[in-house]
């Protein structure tokens, strides 16, 4: 009895993982990526030689650590995985690094958030497979070298901005941005996490869910779960219906804003008269971090057509207007004419 309840505890804690794709087959979308990847892998096993170190960047939930799992396993090798906080000191990489196997891939989640430190001794690391260490201090400082094994590092980044141009140069086997899903390519994604889990999805429900997902695949997979405890609990089939009422509990609305999106936008029309305003000045009207606010919500306001990007800042488009119930009105505008 004991045994079988903590099989479902571990079932249910790496049940992400078990929605994850296990083969290319399985990976839907980024066709472009997909095919550089092939011919790359393909040109290294001939070769029998390691690829080369790629770096996937792109908004959170598209498939980055995905795409470095799928690449270790059809290269039949060992993954590491870390991420850019995690690696503190110079030693920390250090011991990473000689703790590889020839072959293995290291996969480094949001390393832009790595220490400048860390990632100067990454450079000799990557180009000639070589580790330099400083022993000692001031004038009886020595350096000295250690040879690491063939290895390929896989880099990810939700900003890649904030990476240095010198460790962007030294991805040499590519730099590849993941782009958002359509609602077809996000519907096929439900269509599989829903027979993995075993429950029964109308194709109304599976529409309903790829709508309202943000064209994101991680987005798309937590609507699903919570669909389904809903219509768990309640007894009930997974249908549109039973979707749209769960996702109504979320406070997530028919083209996928939460209540923090429609927060954003209520603010900048009732406070701003729909803009233009400050990052600054949204990010203390909503409680918000500025970070939060770009990072998060913006984007796929942005990419909506409800929110633009002035030069003097935010503002809330006539779409956003209609959207949430506002009589449109153009004092934003006239505001950015006269400014």
């Amino acid at each position: 009895m004991s045994t079988e309840r903590t099989n479902d505890e571990k079932e249910a804690l790496f049940l992400d993982q078990k929605l994850r794709p296990g083969r290319w087959d399985e990976y839907v979308g980024q066709e472009h990526i997909k095919e550089n990847l092939h011919i790359l892998l393909s040109a290294a096993a001939e070769r029998r030689h390691p690829p080369e170190h790629l770096l996937f960047y792109g908004p959170p939930g598209l498939g980055k650590t995905t795409l470095a799992h799928l690449i270790a396993k059809e290269m039949g090798a060992q993954m590491k995985s870390t991420s850019g906080p995690a690696i503190e000191k110079v030693g920390d990489l250090a011991s990473i690094l000689t703790n590889l196997s020839p072959g293995d891939v290291l996969f480094i989640d949001e390393i832009h958030r790595l220490n400048k430190m860390v990632e100067e001794v990454l450079y000799p690391a990557m180009e000639s497979g070589v580790l330099d260490i400083i022993i000692g201090k001031g004038p009886s400082a020595r350096t000295i070298q250690l040879e690491l094994p063939p290895f390929t590092l896989i880099a990810a980044t939700t900003r890649i901005a904030l990476l240095s141009s010198p460790l962007r140069s030294r991805f040499s086997g590519g730099v590849f941005r993941l782009e958002f899903y359509t609602e077809e390519e996000i519907a096929c994604i439900v269509r599989r996490s829903a027979e993995i889990l075993g429950v029964a999805l109308t194709e109304g429900a599976e529409q309903e869910i790829a709508q309202r997902s943000r064209f994101t695949p991680r987005t798309a997979n937590y609507f699903l779960k919570r669909a389904r405890d809903f219509a768990q609990v309640r007894k009930r089939p997974l249908d549109e219906i039973a979707v749209k009422e769960a996702l109504r509990l979320l406070e997530i609305d028919e083209i996928g804003l939460g209540s923090p999106d429609r927060k954003l936008l209520e603010v900048l029309i009732e406070k701003f008269e729909g803009g233009p305003a400050g990052l600054g000045t949204l990010s203390a009207a909503t409680s918000e971090e500025t970070a939060t606010i770009e990072e998060v919500y913006e984007p796929y306001l942005i990419q909506l057509g409800l929110l633009e990007r002035t030069p003097r800042g935010r503002t809330a488009t006539k779409k956003a207007y209609e959207h949430l119930g506002f009589p449109y009105s153009k004092g934003g505008q006239e505001k950015l004419l006269v400014g």
